[in-house]
């Protein structure tokens, strides 16, 4: 797990070594080769990402947000700003939790400088997600893409709203897939991708997209005082929780008390067992007193079913941990170094953080 705090912060770097092919080995390089492959290398790279830029910015909108605080000195106001995109045309817009939780007052600016107010659909501090409502006309949308075919090294994009500089767009690569963090509220996020493309305050909210203008997760959290350590919620959580959001406003989700990490399973593990899936889900950390210390589930124990549906990414433990599942006994198969066990866990109704 990682420690991350909100909104982001920066840190980009890219760095290209090519080598020419043409040269033999330990001959010297032909001269102007070398100088005319970068020259193509980058301008393809600056067409990927400014023809992403022109696609995706349209639909990327600056959140202002008013709160109140009370103190000892009694109430006051104070105010924030976030990055959201539109997801749907009928005004559906995907953000943070942190960006408009508690909000008194949401007002959305969109790039063509139309403002409207905002109406909040429904907030899961649990995923740091959040959908929001405007109703205008002609609003551009993105898509959603499949964040489990990501690969670490894949070119990505970040546009956003940092510091209220409005359509500020930054490029890096994934630098890993599959992490877990706790953010500095003390909430537990799973399935996170971590990316180097610059990220800073005001860019929460705002979209990670792939070099086909397609959104793979939603920028939420940086490493302080690191640079090149952001974070983003992966597309397929954000489709999840958002369709529950839009649906009832809420999410109403069972828990069993584990912090995860995606792994892969040993070969010999999977065909001496024949399993469906070649990875599961790590056992990072056990909450005291939670279903899965009652369980007996122990730190380094990997989950690859649950109610003998197969467990291959914490995405897929997250879609079965849903409201039906609260008090109801589950079983849990587990690999325990090379053993198979089944647990029984009765799964209790997640405790939403304030």
């Amino acid at each position: 797990m990682t420690t991350a705090t909100f909104p982001n912060e920066e840190a980009p770097s890219l760095g290209l070594l090519l080598h020419d092919a043409s040269s033999a080995p330990g001959s010297p390089p032909v001269p102007g080769a070398s100088a005319s492959d970068d020259s193509a290398l980058l301008d393809e790279y600056s067409r990927t990402v400014v023809s992403v830029a022109e696609r995706v910015a349209p639909s990327v909108v600056n959140i202002d947000i008013k709160q109140q605080r009370r103190s000892r000195q009694g109430a006051r106001e104070i105010g924030g700003s976030g990055s959201g995109f539109v997801i749907a045309p009928d005004g559906f817009i995907l953000t943070n939790s942190h960006v408009v939780h508690d909000a008194t007052q949401i007002t959305v600016n969109l790039p063509d400088g139309r403002e409207y107010p905002g109406r909040l659909i429904g907030d899961d501090p649990e995923t740091d997600l959040a959908v929001i409502r405007i109703d205008a006309p002609q609003l551009v949308h993105v898509r959603l893409a499949n964040s489990e075919i990501l690969r670490v090294g894949q070119l990505v994009v970040a546009i956003g709203n940092p510091l209220g500089f409005q359509a500020s767009v930054t490029a890096g690569v994934i630098s890993a897939l599959g992490r877990s963090m706790y953010s500095q509220s003390g909430r537990l996020i799973d399935n996170i991708i971590q990316t180097d493309a610059a990220l800073n305050p005001g860019n929460s909210g705002g979209p990670l997209v792939n070099s086909t203008g397609e959104v793979i997760g939603v920028n939420t959290a940086m490493i302080r005082p690191a640079q090149g350590i952001c974070f983003a919620i992966a597309s397929n959580t954000a489709r999840f929780v958002a369709g529950w959001l839009i649906k009832d406003g809420k999410i109403r989700r069972s828990y069993i008390g584990v912090a995860g990490q995606n792994v892969p399973l040993h070969r010999r593990i999977v065909r001496f067992y024949n399993l469906p899936r070649e990875t599961g889900v790590l056992v990072v950390s056990v909450e005291k007193g939670s279903p899965a210390e009652h369980a007996g589930l122990r730190e380094g124990d990997v989950i690859v079913a649950f109610n003998e549906q197969p467990i291959g990414s914490i995405h897929e433990l997250h879609k079965m941990l849903m409201g039906d599942q609260i008090g109801i006994a589950a079983k849990l198969l587990i690999i325990r170094h090379t053993e198979k066990l089944g647990l029984s866990i009765l799964p209790a109704e997640s405790r939403q953080p304030a």
